[in-house]
């Protein structure tokens, strides 16, 4: 966290020094995320509802559609902030807004949910309206950033021209109220435009991003996201220890295993020197930052899945045993297979060791799936997904971490 004093009255937003020494993540950003810990919850919760409920289709739309829209509007903020906050009052009250309009974000997440599992319409309206709130403050910025910082207006009016014809596409989406599938499909070119503006704008000469301000900024959101797999594990511990038989060797397991599946999916994240790498290597920063997308929603379903073993335990799972092991090793190993693409996309190798580990970590997912379904007891299968990450973190601490010092210093 930044201790730097801060300069007091109206800045001007004229860039950031991507050299800048012990750049870090302030106080005001902190506070920014936390709304993200509201969003993340609600869509992991909905997940775990509907999987339990065996309602597969809606878990997985609902749950792919608001993990974007959560994700994406973290991502727009923060890399806007790292390369223009100046943390003034203007900021201060623009970040405030945006705040606001995750909350109301995060408020739409049911209907979505609701509204797929109806399958008449697709019922974002909450949603978007969230990201009015946010974009109307976030576009204000961009704006006096194109004034204050001329040398690079082509670039960030490029942001603004796509961020505002893709929000008026969101707009249009809810007043025509279009069928489910209509709707997915607009969505999916929505998403395009989106993904697509940044990309065009950097093309035009860049924005001062700082490297290890920005990996940190990433790092703190995945340890938010890990922050569902504790809830989950404690909601499952609650489902046991307060059942007829109170504290069990099953309570025990399940908590063993959700503490270390969480303990060592952030231990495999953080084994990574993200920031050295994006520091060498800026041109290659659009496959890591959005690949963090399929990150923060494997790891908030992996905890979503954990709340869908609590269900089981307590009995009011419609899935089978099979499906709530499932619920916690597909996502598991979306974001195990999301890491290793990130690090191939960045570092530009394909090491064997990778294609070595990624094969064990297959073999010990699957192993974990069959073992349901040959009957073995949840809380055993979860020990077994627990090992997945593990052979990542393994295989880090022995040789991995030479690898990946070679190719740095390449």
């Amino acid at each position: 966290m930044s201790t730097a004093a801060r300069t007091h009255g109206r800045q001007r937003l004229t860039g950031r020094d991507p050299g800048e020494t012990h750049r870090t993540a302030t106080p005001l950003e902190l506070l920014y995320d936390l709304t993200f810990v509201v969003a993340f919850g609600v869509a992991a919760d909905e997940f775990a509802h509907y999987v339990a409920d065996d309602h597969v289709r809606t878990a997985l739309l609902g749950f792919v559609f608001a993990v974007f829209a959560v994700s994406w509007a973290w991502i727009n903020y923060s890399w806007f902030a790292s390369a223009y906050d100046t943390d003034d009052w203007i900021c201060r009250l623009a970040v405030m807004v945006q705040m606001a309009g995750v909350v109301i974000v995060a408020l739409g997440i049911e209907s979505v949910f609701d509204s797929i599992d109806e399958g008449d319409t697709l019922d974002n309206t909450v949603l978007v309206l969230g990201y009015v709130v946010m974009r109307v403050a976030l576009l204000f910025l961009w704006l006096q950033a194109a004034r204050h910082d001329p040398a690079r207006r082509p670039t960030i009016m490029v942001y603004v021209r796509t961020l505002a014809l893709a929000q008026v596409g969101w707009v249009a989406l809810i007043v025509l109220e279009l069928p489910l599938a209509t709707a997915f499909a607009a969505s999916a070119v929505l998403i395009a435009v989106e993904v697509s503006g940044p990309t065009l704008a950097e093309r035009r000469g860049g924005t001062p991003w700082h490297a290890h301000h920005i990996a940190e900024r990433y790092g703190l959101l995945v340890i938010i996201t890990l922050g569902e797999g504790i809830i989950g594990t404690v909601a499952a511990m609650n489902a046991v220890v307060h059942g007829e038989d109170g504290w069990t060797t099953t309570a025990a397991v399940v908590v063993f295993a959700g503490i270390g599946m969480t303990f060592a999916a952030w231990w495999a994240y953080f084994s990574v020197p993200w920031a050295l790498a994006l520091e060498r290597h800026r041109d290659r920063s659009f496959g890591w930052g959005y690949g963090h997308i399929a990150v923060f929603g494997g790891l908030a379903a992996m905890g979503g899945g954990l709340h869908v073993v609590a269900y089981l335990l307590e009995g009011k799972a419609k899935i089978g045993e099979v499906g709530v092991v499932l619920s916690v090793a597909l996502p598991l190993a979306l974001f195990l297979l999301a890491l290793y693409a990130m690090v191939t996309a960045i570092f530009r190798s394909h090491d064997p060791l990778h294609l070595l580990l990624v094969a064990l970590t297959v073999v010990v997912l699957l192993a974990g799936v069959g073992l349901a379904a040959a009957g073995v007891s949840v809380a055993v299968c979860l020990v077994v997904l627990m090992l997945a990450p593990i052979v990542t973190v393994v295989g880090y601490e022995v040789a991995g971490h030479r690898h990946l010092a070679a190719q740095l210093a390449d």
